[in-house]
């Protein structure tokens, strides 16, 4: 059994961001191929969101410390609190590591005993770094693109006419404002005034406070048209396939998309996308991805701008970009995860040190004193030198004493030399 655990007090709501999508769809797969998973929440009751995703197991807990009853894989979607599981739990870092302090300090302590797993090369670098720990610790599990995606028929359109879609949540990091902005710009006014381009936003974390807020800022703006949010796959690459570019221009100042698995869902459904240039958004090139400067609203424009001059993504390019990132390379490299051998995690090394300075001190007596080794000579001569003679002259006394005494013959001559 692989659980994914949601954060505790919280449902999960459909159509409101990738972290969901994300979740959802590796449960789905892992259960066509009959591997059980699914979905736990904590504290909400059945009121967890499940209305929103039929055919996938739900699980709902009391409290936070019946996590640690789950067998099988437990793997940490969102924030939760520390609890001991009875197998080594997995963390998902779906967000970059939180801003302020006392957020950081809790962050830190609820993952210490836990396996990470990044959704991109970029989140794993930053969460690294972030954590004090080596990058080649946290494995890569990218997202994906459900099947749907590749699958939808484009819908025809009008000669001539583009249609923008801004399919995001409604919030600041993910760049709305910077499109609100973008409107205004010089290189779109002209295209918006002429009626050959369209802009359209989804509702998208309007179940939010800020979200609402944004919502009705969005519902007044004239260049705009809002619409609902897609709550499934289906859904969802039905809207794209009304819509021609996809724009996700994520802040960059205080935030990193730490992947952005819309632009995957648009590229499947033959859009282009013009996104901002930053975290693991660049990863998501399936072919159709132009790159901009974040934070820009004229470098938006002139992104829009230049995708509109490409024209429709060919037919095999889009052919081409469903078999990447899909539903399956997702689940098979989480599985390859869930089943390689891990490397200690930082609590588990600072619990076995505790260990080691706990234990009593060494009954051992200490090794007798050793003579300095003489590093210059070969263990012969060594030991010739403790006998207090030289090689040289113990060769000397062993030939004097295998030779015959030469005594001389009474009245003998010696030869003359």
């Amino acid at each position: 059994m692989i659980s994914f655990v949601w954060s505790p007090g919280t449902p999960l709501p459909a159509g409101t961001g990738g972290t969901e999508n994300y979740t959802v769809g590796q449960v789905r797969e892992l259960c066509r191929r009959g591997v059980d998973a699914r979905v736990v929440t904590v504290g909400v009751g059945t009121s967890d969101g499940r209305e929103g995703f039929p055919g996938v197991p739900f699980v709902s807990l009391a409290e936070v410390a019946d996590v640690a009853d789950l067998e099988g894989a437990v793997i940490f979607v969102g924030e939760f609190p520390h609890v001991r599981t009875i197998t080594g739990a997995f963390q998902m870092l779906h967000v970059p590591p939180p801003a302020l302090p006392h957020h950081r300090d809790r962050m830190r302590t609820q993952v210490s005993d836990r396996i990470l797993i990044a959704t991109s090369r970029f989140a794993a670098r930053l969460w690294a770094e972030f954590l004090d720990v080596d990058v080649d610790t946290i494995a890569v599990v990218h997202p994906f693109a459900e099947h749907e995606f590749a699958a939808v028929a484009r819908q025809p359109r009008r000669s001539g006419r583009t249609g923008v879609l801004y399919a995001g949540r409604l919030s600041p990091e993910k760049g709305i404002f910077t499109l609100l902005s973008m409107l205004h710009h010089e290189l779109l006014t002209e295209i918006r005034r002429d009626g050959t381009c369209s802009f359209t936003v989804t509702r998208a974390g309007d179940d939010k406070p800020q979200g609402r807020i944004i919502r009705d800022m969005v519902s007044t703006h004239p260049g705009l048209s809002l619409v609902d949010a897609a709550s499934s796959p289906t859904a969802m690459a039905d809207l794209m396939s009304l819509h021609d570019i996809v724009v996700m221009p994520s802040n960059a100042q205080y935030w990193h998309e730490t992947f952005g698995i819309v632009s995957l869902e648009a590229q499947h459904a033959g859009c282009r996308v013009v996104a901002s240039d930053d975290g693991g958004l660049p990863e998501t090139d399936c072919g159709a991805i132009t790159l901009v400067t974040p934070d820009d609203a004229a470098a938006l424009a002139a992104g829009i701008s230049h995708a509109i001059g490409l024209g429709a993504v060919p037919a095999r390019e889009r052919v081409h970009a469903g078999t990447m990132f899909t539903a399956g390379q997702s689940v098979d490299s989480l599985l390859d995860v869930l089943a390689r051998p891990h490397r200690p995690t930082p609590a588990t090394v600072l619990e076995q040190l505790e260990i080691l300075a706990r234990l009593p001190p060494s009954i051992h007596p200490p090794m007798p004193h050793q003579e300095r080794a003489m590093t210059d000579k070969s263990p012969r001569q060594h030991l010739s030198k403790k006998s207090g003679k030289s090689l040289k002259q113990k060769r000397a006394d062993k030939r004097a004493s295998t030779q015959e005494p030469s005594t001389p013959t009474p009245g003998a001559r010696r030869p003359a030399r």
